[in-house]
């Protein structure tokens, strides 16, 4: 590919170009002109499949790989199984690194689509581990399920003096309440089934008020709950979000 595209460059001239490109949250309106361009250029697009056979990624990138550049465009999807086990998690990443390396080792450039963004809670960051040593890497950023999400709810990030921070579900209590506590706008990041015991620490920190909840934002089912005091107490689904934010005077 012919333009600047802020490739990490190595020796390996003769290698191809691995790309990691975030297409957004779920709307492929939100793909963005630079996003478009590689994955119609890539000889090979990949992507994560669930073991049910779903890729929510590769539905939001659908019409543009359907308009690519070249007819003999290839894909490959790597069957991310539902387990929580680390080393079969690990092993996937392995095999999928192994199978993108004989590709770009025959000077193809190849295309990770990534939800979201690559290096935000992306999971392109796994096999940019595995590959950024040997080969040539370009990074292409995408609208995160924050931006999305304060677009869709109107509450804006960041004004004047206002600090921001993003916490994992995943956290503890005391790094939760810490976070409410200190900081003007919160987002947490993938509640899903920590969403009942999130839901007191938010009222704890007396931000009840402040606060709205977002599932899969951008996408079909997406659903916004502005009064999360009507949040029923049992876990929600993994694309999730809280946005917690200061009330605009």
């Amino acid at each position: 590919m012919e333009q600047n595209d802020g490739i990490k460059h190595m020796n390996k001239t003769s290698a191809g170009t691995f790309y990691g490109v975030g297409v957004g949250p779920g709307d492929p309106e939100l793909l963005t002109l630079k996003a478009l361009r590689i994955i119609q250029q890539c000889d090979l697009v990949t992507y994560l499949r669930s073991d049910r056979g779903h890729s929510m990624a590769r539905d939001i990138a659908s019409a543009a790989m359907s308009a690519a550049t070249h007819s003999d465009q290839k894909e490959y999807a790597i069957i991310l199984p539902m387990c929580e086990t680390r080393e079969v998690v690990n092993a996937v990443y392995d095999e999928a690194a192994r199978v993108i390396a004989d590709h770009l080792d025959q000077a193809q450039d190849v295309v990770f689509l990534c939800q979201g963004d690559p290096f935000f809670f992306g999971s392109f960051a796994y096999l940019h581990d595995r590959l950024n040593d040997r080969y040539s890497i370009g990074i292409v950023p995408g609208v995160t399920s924050i931006n999305a999400a304060s677009a869709l709810c109107g509450r804006p990030l960041g004004s004047l003096a206002e600090n921001l921070a993003i916490i994992s579900g995943r956290r503890s209590d005391e790094d939760i309440l810490h976070t409410l506590s200190h900081f003007d706008n919160v987002a947490i990041m993938k509640p899903g089934r920590r969403r009942a015991e999130l839901l007191p620490l938010i009222a704890q920190a007396c931000r009840t008020q402040d606060a709205c909840y977002i599932e899969y934002v951008g996408q079909k089912n997406q659903k916004i709950i502005y009064d999360i005091s009507l949040l029923d107490a049992q876990p929600g689904p993994y694309f999730s979000l809280f946005l917690i934010t200061r009330p605009r005077a």
